[in-house]
């Protein structure tokens, strides 16, 4: 490539795979992906990009309107968590976060030293019910034999993921969506137990496993960002 290839002033990355067969493209804030097999001809990439360029456009154009999120950690505000709503509380002389019924208990501080110890509790606490599920996840399609280990993911633009030992994680911010939703993030990747792909054959699995999964799947990409 002797140019920067962009579209409406995003870079197009490139990213090939041997095992891959298809042509995939994803388009996130302020990112545009193409997943290609290795053999494919930059002329091929570029042709089918420049065909939906204007779907891609109208997307980055969402994304780039969409208000950003906000919280507020201080005294008084609110968590989502679990499906539950926490009511957040400074306590003077406390010094490591504590939670009782429906408040979450913080140590006195300011929003960025508390930003990232709400988060390190989340992480921490939020890790037994991941487990909860994807162990459940992975009976109901009968593929318990083949999961590993469940943990917590921190990666940027991905909910979960499953690799090939099925090992599987989930993002710790899947925590403050619905249950419905952390529960489709789990099937999800529970079902790449049986099938490491996105054929037809893996979403019939993830329908079996969870007959509304549309729904939930429309609330992760239309409220996702604000999670």
């Amino acid at each position: 490539m002797t140019e920067p290839w962009a579209i409406s002033g995003v870079t197009v990355r490139v990213r090939r795979s041997p095992r891959r067969r298809t042509v995939g493209l994803q388009v996130r804030p302020g990112e545009i992906t193409l997943y290609a097999p290795a053999r494919v001809p930059l002329v091929t990439l570029r042709q089918i990009v420049d065909a939906r360029r204007e779907w891609i456009a109208h997307h980055l154009e969402q994304y780039a309107s969409r208000p950003v999120s906000t919280w507020n950690f201080g005294d008084g505000g609110t968590l989502p968590f679990l499906g539950e709503t926490l009511h957040l509380r400074t306590v003077p002389g406390l010094r490591f976060i504590r939670r009782e019924n429906s408040e979450l208990l913080l140590p006195p501080g300011t929003p960025e030293d508390t930003g990232p110890r709400v988060e390190r509790w989340t992480r921490r606490m939020c890790l037994p019910i991941y487990q909860q599920l994807v162990n459940g996840a992975a009976a109901r399609l009968n593929a318990i034999e083949k999961l590993g280990r469940v943990q917590i993911s921190t990666a940027q633009y991905r909910w979960g993921s499953c690799n090939a030992q099925g090992d599987i994680r989930l993002h710790w911010k899947l925590s403050r969506a619905p249950l419905e939703v952390l529960e489709y993030v789990a099937v999800h990747e529970a079902a790449h137990l049986l099938e490491f792909n996105h054929s037809r054959r893996y979403w019939a699995l993830v329908e079996r496993a969870l007959p509304d999964y549309r729904e939930q799947r429309d609330w992760l990409k239309e409220h996702g960002h604000t999670l």
